[in-house]
Order: C-alpha cells, then structure tokens, then sequence
C-alpha cells in the first residue's frame, strides 16, 4: 500500500537523536505524541514488534503519516512532548492527561517573585501548571537543566541572605533586592516560552534584546543574552549522549597535551572578605566526577583577601606530604581565574619540581589561559573541550564554597555560643557536633538539650533564655 511504503520511508529519514515524534492519521489530525532518545529507533520499533498491545496496534493501524521535531536532550523533548499533547490533545494519548500518577511543574505566577517545582497534584491556586510529564527522573534532570537557563528561586520563605544557588548563577538574588520584580518577571516570561515547547519564539526575543542591549552600550547584559541563546541551542551540561573519548581527543588537541588528559584535577578558592577561606580540588577521569580524589583544604597561612597566595599554600599542600605520596599524578591541572592565576600556580609548580600541563579558565568569557602562549583560546561554547572543562570549573567551584558556607556557619554558632553562661570551650564542641545550625538550637525545648551530651538542666534553661533575648 502506497501509505506504508511512505511511512517506511519517512521512517528511514528520522534522525538517530532526541526529539518528539506526531502520529497522523488520514485527515492530518495528530493522535499520538511521544518523545525518543533516538527517533528514528522509538518510530521503527512501532512497526517491528510483534509483542504490541491490543492499544498499539490499534494506533499503528491508523498512522498515516509522521512528523517530528528535534531536541537536544531527551529532558528537552520530554518537556515538548507534554507542551505538544496540551496543545493537541491526541486521541491516543488520553489515558496520561489527568492521571495523577505522572508529575508536574508549578509555576508560582501568584507570587512576587515565582518559583517553578515538581509537585505530583494540582491545587484550586492562582499558580501555573504544566504536564503530566512522563518520566519523573527525566523530569528532575530537566529542572536542573531550567534552573541554570532561567535562574528562579527555589526557596520557601526568602532568606536574609543569598544562598548557594546564588553564588552559582542558579537564581537572580531577589531576596537581597538585587534583581528587581520587572527584571524577574521577564525571565519567568521566557520560562514560559520553553515550558509551552516554543523554543524559537524564545530565542527570537532574546535576541531582540541583546541586539538593544548592545545598542544601549549594555555589553555585560547582551554577553549574558548571547550566553543563554547559545544554552539554549547547545545545552551547556555534559550529556550521556556525547562521547567522552571525543572530549578528551579535542581537549588534548586544542592545548597541544603530548598525552591525553584522562585524569584532570580542578581547583578554586572561595572567601569572603578573606574570612574562612578554604581551597577545593575535584577530580574527574575519564570526564567523570571522581569524588573519592576530591580533596579540600583550610587556607592556614594566608590572612589577607590574596588569591594568588592562596593558589600557592594548596596547591603547595597538595603536591608534598601524603597527598603526593598516595594520589596519583594528574594529566591536567585546571585553575578557575585567568592569567595572573595561571602564572602564580606555574611558578608555583615549578618550585616545588613538579612539572604537569596547567591551564586557567576565566568565568568571564570562558577563555582558556595556557602556558604556551600569551593570548588565552577562545572556544565556541558548542565545543566538547569546552563543555568538559566548564564541567570541572563548575564543581571545584561548587565543592569550595559549600566547604566555605560550612565553616563560616560553624564559626558563627561558635561565636554565639562564646555569648551563653555555662558553655565553655568542651560544650561547645559538644553542641558544634550535634547541632549544625543556629535555629536548631533555638527551637529545642529543655528536654531536647539535656539529650545532647553534657548538657545538664541549668545549662540548658542558660541555652533556652539566651534566645528569648532576641
């Protein structure tokens, strides 16, 4: 039959990657979407399988025709294919569009400042909607995949103070009043282009607005743009679809590594007004994280805001002592800054003899500094290499500043503590070990602290009136 023989033949021309398959029928009404890691396999094994359910070959007996469109990721075409059935309401695909065992996304448009979460019911609230989503781990995956092209929130209550997520370009700060609710309002709007699978539209206004931020002199705000335009075509995260062997090849290419970089080690500094500083070294072989390497290291000797002395005293920590003895040698060392950074850790390494390949990437533009020549590479942010070494900058950023957070917590419940009668140098340590942030000790009733070892009942009625103080 000439329709079969033109199914098949579409069916040939289906690409090997993610995206979202549209079953048609005789009129061209869509009555089935569905999303594949690889179309062109998801589609063939419609016809190929003799196993199908009465459902199935109830559906492949009236396609006609089939459409598709491509995504990057299958996280990507899992939120089109939802945006797809609202839009459609395929027949075949009705038993998923209120079932309340797949996942949603809400969207807090009744807030000031709106979240966006997972939630597995639907509430009668002023709040956004999207989904069902078929997948809820794939779901999860492209949440985190959102949160870093549209930086939202994701606290309850907003903080006093900017978190993590901040710090890591996750979220705008709009608890400290640094992103304004206009500002915000146009990122949730650009939220909303994506959920709805209306990725073009999206990147079309961004543009726009690069083009005027560029018009405006407002070059830091349009390089920012033309960063989320290229996530957005690219997906700036490592990916299982994206062959480790073809990172490691470019990588080696484009710093010119007699060897291949298997095993690269990444480190950064994190302080804040020079206070609690510490330095962090992640490892990652083969492009994977390798947390059993990771390593993290209170600066001791440097007292002033001094990163390049800091660069210094760890990587100083690090090759000598047990750590050189029991780890083995990297391939790569990968510093986050740019080239005063670089030219303090090779100086570095070379007084203490060791002799590996170095390099520093700059969060600015992402340019690469290297040993061998003045002027840093510039990649494209399409590039493997790239995505590779962002991968690790990223989480020796990340790994260092929950160890500063960490800290800088402690000695502020040590300093609060020094303030309470009866908690002396023993007790304190007790309490630091038992109780990790401040409001946990504010809420314990006497019985609570008692349970906390050598906590007694006075010290506990000291604990519990110091708080009624403020």
């Amino acid at each position: 039959m000439a329709y079969l023989n033109h199914l098949k033949q579409t069916i040939k021309t289906l690409p090997d990657s993610p995206g979202v398959y549209l079953m048609k029928d005789a009129q061209g009404t869509i009555i089935y979407v569905g999303k594949a890691i690889s179309l062109k396999k998801r589609v063939s094994s419609y016809f190929s399988g003799s196993q199908q359910s009465t459902k199935t070959k109830i559906l492949v007996s009236k396609i006609q025709d089939i459409g598709h469109v491509m995504t990057l990721t299958e996280e990507e075409a899992l939120i089109l294919e939802a945006a797809l059935i609202k839009e459609h309401m395929p027949k075949y695909n009705v038993a998923i569009k209120d079932d309340k065992a797949y996942p949603l996304l809400r969207l807090s448009v009744n807030e000031r400042f709106p979240r966006l979460q997972i939630v597995r019911r639907k509430k009668n609230d002023k709040a956004m909607y999207f989904g069902p989503y078929t997948s809820g781990t794939l779901l999860r995956q492209a949440l985190t995949l959102i949160r870093r092209l549209f930086p939202l929130r994701t606290c309850n209550a907003m903080p006093k103070a900017v978190c993590l997520n901040y710090h890591i370009q996750q979220c705008l700060g709009p608890c400290q009043g640094y992103v304004d609710s206009t500002v915000y309002k146009k990122t949730v709007d650009n939220l909303l282009l994506f959920l709805q699978g209306k990725k073009s539209d999206l990147i079309s206004n961004l543009s726009l607005e690069m083009k005027q931020a560029a018009i405006n002199h407002d070059y830091e705000a349009a390089l920012d743009l033309r960063n989320q335009i290229e996530s957005l075509s690219i997906v700036p995260i490592i990916h299982k679809r994206f062959k480790i062997a073809d990172q490691i090849a470019e990588l080696q290419s484009v710093l010119k590594l007699k060897h291949r970089p298997i095993l690269i080690e990444g480190y950064d500094i994190s302080n804040i007004s020079g206070t609690d500083a510490v330095g962090s070294m992640v490892s990652f072989k083969n492009g994977y994280a390798f947390k059993s390497r990771y390593r993290r290291f209170k600066i001791k000797t440097v007292k002033a805001i001094d990163d390049y002395a800091m660069i210094k005293e760890v990587l100083s920590r690090r090759f000598s002592g047990d750590l050189l003895e029991t780890l083995e040698m990297p391939d790569l060392l990968l510093i986050d800054g740019g080239k005063g950074h670089l030219k303090t850790a090779t100086e570095q390494l070379l007084e203490l003899k060791i002799n590996l390949p170095i390099i520093s990437l700059a969060k600015k533009f992402e340019h690469i500094y290297v040993q061998w020549q003045e002027q840093p590479i510039a990649l494209a942010l399409n590039s493997k290499a790239l995505r590779l070494l962002v991968a690790i900058r990223n989480e020796s950023h990340r790994f260092a500043l929950n160890y500063h957070q960490g800290l800088r917590k402690k000695r502020m419940l040590f300093s609060e503590l020094d303030t309470i009668a009866g908690i002396g140098p023993k007790r304190k340590q007790i309490l630091l070990q038992s109780i990790d942030k401040i409001n946990a000790l504010k809420v314990m009733n006497i019985a609570q602290l008692k349970k906390i070892r050598g906590i007694d009942e006075q010290t506990a009625k000291n604990i519990i009136e110091h708080w009624k103080k403020y």
